[in-house]
């Protein structure tokens, strides 16, 4: 087996593996019969060394992670062999697992919305892991722990952490809640790290400041660390060695600069052809001006202003502060910035989701300044919403079929017959077979939360999309195709769509014009590849250096360009 230790020592290389999974085979049992999700899996973690496996939904990545350590549900049948610091895991008993994780080895979960429980502060979320690992000899007082919380939370960038320690989880943005989770997994410094997707709902600048914490990580305590992602930008920016798997089964790996350079497998050739890279296939090259500034504007915002009023006497949040821009039919307006920046508070203004506070905001014509519901409801059917978070959008009690099929049945009342056929037309657009209109949000992937997720946005043909972060789940290839779709639809029907992405490479590829927010301001717009290409704010050049490329070489070369431009 190929390893490329790079920064590791020959002591480091020589050492026994952190972990070391031998013939690992995985499947669930089913009322069909028996799924296999994983089939004779092998591989091995060096200390201080960054595994990253890689592969479509379904293709087992995430179920070889929650292998790892041991919580897998009773459905799954296992067999071969998962060895952390000699103890295999698929064997030992449930009092050993317990003091293994957090103690050898812990997770970042892919989805920190469904990590964190919502009855508890942060803070003592994190303690409970702290205290539930501290021994008879010295058991950590409740103070102790809290205070190992905070430290957790500034270790990961948590804005004055003594006091957000006290937060509830809904009390932070989507990144922000990632950084808990990632606070939660450091907090008793274990050996291992299995990150799943630790920065799919970050924005590029925060996701920069979370791979150099995990490569401080690594190279200063000798942290090893299985990262299970698709973005392959984060897998050229911290990955020493790559694993390529593919309908269970480990198809190509490789050390990373020999995996980006000369893929031997066409499959991962195929992965790497599907990464969006900024200012290639970009939708607006060549534009000299806005294409559809003479059609109907259907979304017209000046000096618009949102803010949330303050409890207690405190003042008010501005979340959306002075922005004018507008929207025309057959555009897409492509909205970037951090997590906290406006992007979905905007996008939920402009769906009667989040109610405007000053300024104007014209949506399909109706002025949503003090709106009426009774009066804006018409117009609902006109709008189509993709959600950044698949798994809460989604009734947990409804089967995807159902999910979909709820504005044809709000809005046109078809018959059940006509209902099944658009939504197996549907599911079948966004790359999902028509048989899991039967299956529950549960049984889904993220990725195939995220497609169902499309397919119900375009159930009523809207003239307006708003997609928030509608590909932050999905794995490249399957992003890919949901792109082109996304564009084909969109040519064919005609829709303007507004798509809010922390993605500058995506956005590059479907927006022509292209608008910049910063603490609720929106600092830069223009044609898109002008704005990528020659940015006039400082922030959206911090944003751009930012971005990870999928090519280890480049990517050292712009890390180190970040960090001058942060020095500056």
């Amino acid at each position: 087996m190929t390893t490329n230790l790079g920064h590791i020592s020959d002591d480091a290389g020589s050492a026994q593996p952190v972990l070391t999974v031998d013939r690992l085979k995985v499947t669930f049992a089913t009322d069909g019969g028996d799924v296999y999700a994983v089939r004779d899996v092998s591989l091995d973690v060096k200390a201080g060394e960054v595994l990253a496996i890689v592969g479509e939904s379904g293709s087992g990545k995430t179920v070889t992670a929650k292998t790892i350590l041991g919580l897998l549900p009773e459905t799954a049948i296992s067999s071969g062999a998962v060895v952390i610091n000699g103890n295999n895991v698929i064997s030992v008993s449930k009092s050993t697992l317990r003091k293994i994780r957090g103690r050898d080895v812990a997770m970042v979960f892919q989805e920190p919305s469904t990590a964190l429980n919502p009855v508890f502060t942060v803070g003592w979320q994190i303690a409970e892991g702290i205290r539930a690992h501290s021994t008879d000899g010295h058991r950590v007082s409740a103070k102790e722990a809290k205070k190992r919380a905070t430290e957790a939370l500034r270790k990961v960038g948590i804005p004055d952490p003594e006091t957000r320690v006290n937060y509830y989880p809904h009390q932070f943005s989507g990144g922000q809640k990632q950084r808990v989770v990632i606070a939660a997994a450091l907090a008793l410094n274990p050996g291992l790290i299995v990150a799943d997707e630790p920065t799919t709902a970050l924005d590029v600048t925060v996701q920069a400041e979370i791979l150099q914490l995990l490569r401080d990580l690594r190279d200063n305590y000798g942290t090893s660390i299985v990262l299970i992602t698709h973005n392959m930008g984060v897998v050229a920016d911290l990955a020493d060695r790559v694993v390529v798997m593919y309908q269970g089964d480990v198809v190509e790996e490789a050390p990373s600069r020999t995996l980006f350079a000369e893929p031997r497998q066409e499959y991962t050739r195929k992965l790497l052809a599907a990464v969006p890279h900024l200012g290639r296939h970009s939708a607006s090259e060549g534009a000299r001006g806005r294409l559809h500034q003479d059609g109907q504007v259907l979304v017209e915002a000046k000096n618009l202003t949102i803010e949330y009023p303050g409890r207690f006497g405190r003042n008010g949040f501005k979340a959306v502060d002075n922005v004018s821009f507008t929207v025309s039919e057959n555009e897409v307006f492509g909205l970037v910035g951090e997590s906290g920046s406006g992007k979905s508070t905007i996008g939920r203004a402009i769906a009667g989701l989040t109610r405007t506070t000053g300024g104007s905001l014209k949506v399909l014509g109706y002025e949503m300044l003090d709106f009426k519901e009774r009066s804006f409801r018409p117009l609902r059917k006109d709008i189509g919403f993709v959600f950044q978070d698949p798994a809460a959008s989604f009734n947990p009690h409804l089967t995807i079929g159902e999910c979909v099929a709820e504005p044809l049945i709000i809005h046109t009342k078809p018959s059940a017959a006509e209902a099944r056929k658009k939504v197996g037309e549907l599911l079948e657009s966004v790359q999902l077979p028509a048989s899991y209109a039967q299956r529950y949000p549960h049984e889904l992937s993220g990725g195939q939360r995220q497609r169902a997720s499309l397919a119900r946005s375009l159930a009523l043909n809207p003239r307006l999309l708003i997609a928030d972060e509608p590909t932050s789940a999905l794995d490249v290839s399957v992003q890919a195709k949901v792109l082109d779709l996304f564009k084909d639809i969109q040519e064919q029907f005609g829709f303007a769509a507004l798509f809010i992405s922390h993605d500058l490479a995506v956005v590059d590829m479907l927006a022509h014009w292209v608008g910049v927010l910063y603490k609720g301001q929106l600092v830069e717009q223009g044609i898109g590849n002008h704005v990528m290409g020659s940015p006039q704010h400082d922030y959206t050049k911090r944003l751009i250096a930012s971005l990870p490329v999928p090519d280890p070489d480049e990517q050292a070369r712009r890390r180190e360009a970040h960090r001058a431009l942060l020095r500056g």
